[in-house]
């Protein structure tokens, strides 16, 4: 009797096992999720896995792959799997400390870029001398994405997380921005205004934010892999979700130039009320809501007056 060889787990044999089981649990873009985790494990981009299907995976390989796959069937994001999270066409790092970004959130990227490049100014393409506040900077994602797409702003970023300023500034260090953006912890505007105290009071030309907006009446309906994973602190914003967006669109108006922009990412639930708070806040001339890229509600857009 001869003895049986061990099964040959190849390239192809593992997306496919892992696209199989992901389907079967219900996980979102179950090929997707297979292709980062094999490729993550593999070391390799996604699309070096197309180009050697055949090639076998090792025994330390295969185990660390059944680890992975095991918690992501539990709903742990494969970006905290992989420690990696794509924004604007970035790589960046990221842990259970800060939120996952998302592409709605690309939203307000856009349309910083576009004003920039519409509006005299205000820098033209390459934002030269534009000032940009980004108010619950997280991972660093939006501050980030705009220092590189303009060269000649500058970003000031904050959080009231220590812990998640620690994620943003090692995402500077990787991209090579840390020159192009202070980092400041605490809450809210206060520390933008203990800022302009210390001497920096030119007036922004853009304060962004994408802050804590889940409303209470929302949060059991939260998808198992966002409430039991990322952080309460980024998710949550008080019983109508407006917790903080409020007092960002009452307050941060008065910290912008005129025809400067205000932008803040909310709940698609409640948008209609936020831009009903934004239209009345002082010195704003026109207020809008702009959609993300699934067509939902998401980010209030404040233009200054004089």
């Amino acid at each position: 009797m001869t003895k049986a060889t061990p099964k040959r787990w190849t390239t192809r044999m593992l997306l496919s096992w892992m696209n199989d089981a992901f389907t079967q649990k219900g996980i979102d873009s179950p090929r997707l999720c297979a292709e980062l985790l094999l490729s993550h494990v593999l070391g390799c981009e996604r699309l070096r896995l197309y180009m050697d299907v055949d090639r076998p995976a090792s025994e330390i390989e295969r185990t660390t792959l059944r680890d992975l796959v095991q918690r992501a069937i539990n709903h742990e994001p494969v970006q905290y799997l992989t420690s990696e999270a794509w924004f604007f066409g970035m790589q960046l790092r990221v842990d259970r400390r800060v939120l996952i970004p998302r592409p709605s959130t690309e939203t307000i990227v856009e349309a910083v870029l576009h004003h920039c490049k519409s509006r005299p100014g205000f820098g033209g393409k390459t934002g030269e001398g534009v000032l940009i506040a980004d108010v619950c900077t997280g991972s660093g994602c939006i501050a980030l994405a705009l220092a590189k797409h303009l060269p000649g702003a500058r970003v000031v970023a904050t959080d009231i997380s220590h812990d998640a300023l620690e994620v943003a500034r090692a995402n500077a260090e990787r991209l090579n921005l840390s020159d192009r953006i202070e980092f400041l912890e605490g809450d809210l505007l206060k520390p933008l205004g203990d800022h302009a105290k210390a001497g920096h009071a030119k007036s922004l030309d853009f304060l962004v934010s994408n802050p804590p907006y889940i409303p209470d009446d929302e949060w059991e309906a939260v998808e198992p892999n966002v409430k039991d994973h990322e952080p309460t602190l980024a998710l949550r914003g008080g019983m109508d979700g407006l917790a903080l967006v409020r007092p960002l669109l009452n307050e941060a108006p008065q910290l912008v130039k005129p025809e400067g922009l205000v932008l803040v990412e909310v709940a698609a639930s409640r948008a209609a009320e936020a831009l009903g708070i934004a239209k009345k806040a002082p010195r704003v001339a026109h207020a809008d809501i702009m959609q993300d890229s699934d067509g939902l509600d998401r980010v209030v857009r404040q233009t200054l007056g004089g």
